[in-house]
């Protein structure tokens, strides 16, 4: 699983990014929200953890622009702005979680753990038959139905 980590405070990123490479993350840090726009243009990650308080670009504007671009990839905000308006703005912005610093590392890991578990159980449901035509395959039971139509 691949994160894309957006923090500008070194020390907060260094943290995050060495404890969820601990937990077997594939992990890509940047401290700067123009240059988090170009990674994800360039890259695929499947969650997004941001700071809201960034050079150029801020957290809110990321998670915005990246929603209207890709509306599964989870985002989670971790953010010194703790009042409740952010919180409501973060969400309607379109992140799945918002947590406050200082934060909880455990409980920060718990969060990422359980949207990609529920994000791959997403996708895997989605492609558990595949139908064309007439014909199906379905991967999880491994059968294949086909249309047995015949010519003269």
């Amino acid at each position: 699983m691949r994160i894309l980590l957006v923090e500008d405070e070194e020390q907060i990123q260094h943290i995050i990014k060495m404890n969820l490479e601990l937990e077997g993350y594939e992990v890509v840090a940047t401290d700067n929200g123009r240059k988090a726009l170009d990674i994800i243009d360039n890259q695929y990650f499947d969650l997004l953890i941001l700071d809201v308080m960034l050079p150029e670009v801020d957290g809110f504007q990321i998670c915005q622009q990246v929603r209207l671009r890709n509306a599964k990839v989870g985002i989670i905000i971790v953010s010194a702005k703790d009042t409740s308006d952010d919180r409501i703005t973060g969400l309607k912005m379109g992140a799945d979680d918002y947590m406050t610093k200082p934060f909880n590392l455990q409980e920060l890991l718990l969060r990422v753990q359980n949207l990609l578990k529920r994000s791959t159980e997403e996708a895997a449901k989605e492609v558990e038959t595949y139908t064309f035509g007439n014909n199906s395959i379905n991967f999880v039971t491994y059968e294949a139905r086909a249309s047995m139509g015949l010519s003269s």
